[in-house]
């Protein structure tokens, strides 16, 4: 027996070292699992941690999403601009079309240029002056409807920043009153949470306000491109049934005969 005793010491040893080393490989593991399922977060659950500041600026995102569809649909060329009717239009009044026919023409259509050509041919044999400023008067108020809406982008691009900023204050505010804790200091899983909301909501107001602005800067391109196309059209309605182009006109043809 007492040969048996180092034995046994020893054999004991030796089965804590390889529990020691068993453990020591487990934990790296057990670490990771944290990790893993925390990678794995849902979306709700990112949202839940960015905290009430996050609704605002997923209320923007969808109104947003709504007006550029809307915007999408109403800057189309074919409805602003349509290349079709304003090459019929304009061979049909050099052709020797009526002003009631003309008339008729851009009441039956229902773009933007219809109505700007619409209000110069209401001034028919009138000054070139006089009918270019009706011109440029409808064409003022088609700028008008063309822009609407688009504040509302320009808007969402400016406040979203700001929420996400304000977002950031209030969870550093949470992380610091964490701090000041007796509780806090040496446990920085206690942070967290208010440095997620911090992070979150940031992110997610720069990842609303980024689209936003691009969008808006696309529209508002877009919007000047079709005034410029509706402004040149009419010009050159203006030279075809001004009181001086009429009076061209007629000159020409007696002259011919």
């Amino acid at each position: 027996m007492p040969r048996l005793t180092p034995c046994l010491g020893w054999i004991a040893a030796s089965a804590l070292l390889a529990a020691a080393r068993v453990a020591a490989a487990q934990e790296p593991a057990a670490a990771q699992e944290p990790a893993a399922a925390e990678a794995t977060q849902s979306l709700f659950d990112l949202f839940v941690a960015g905290g009430l500041l996050l609704w605002p600026i997923v209320i923007a995102s969808i109104v947003m999403l709504v007006v550029t569809i809307e915007r999408l649909v109403s800057l189309r060329r074919s409805i602003v601009v349509p290349g079709p009717f304003i090459k019929c239009f304009l061979t049909q009044i050099r052709e020797g079309e009526s002003q009631d026919g003309a008339l008729v023409m851009c009441e039956s259509e229902t773009s933007h240029i219809a109505e700007v050509f619409e209000a110069g041919v209401r001034r028919w044999g009138k000054p070139a002056v006089e009918v270019e400023q009706a011109i440029l008067d409808e064409g003022e108020r088609s700028a008008n409807r063309l822009r609407r809406n688009l504040r509302v982008i320009n808007g969402v691009a400016q406040v979203c920043p700001l929420l996400g900023l304000l977002g950031t204050v209030v969870g550093m505010m949470k992380a610091f009153q964490q701090i000041a804790g007796a509780d806090a200091m040496g446990r920085p899983e206690s942070l967290a949470g208010g440095i997620s909301e911090a992070l979150l909501s940031t992110a997610a107001g720069l990842s609303v306000a980024i689209p936003a602005l691009i969008l808006y800067l696309h529209f508002v391109g877009r919007v000047d491109s079709l005034v410029m196309e509706i402004d040149r059209r009419g010009q050159e309605l203006v030279h075809l049934i001004s009181a001086e182009a009429l009076s061209d006109r007629r000159g020409k043809r007696k002259n011919a005969a």
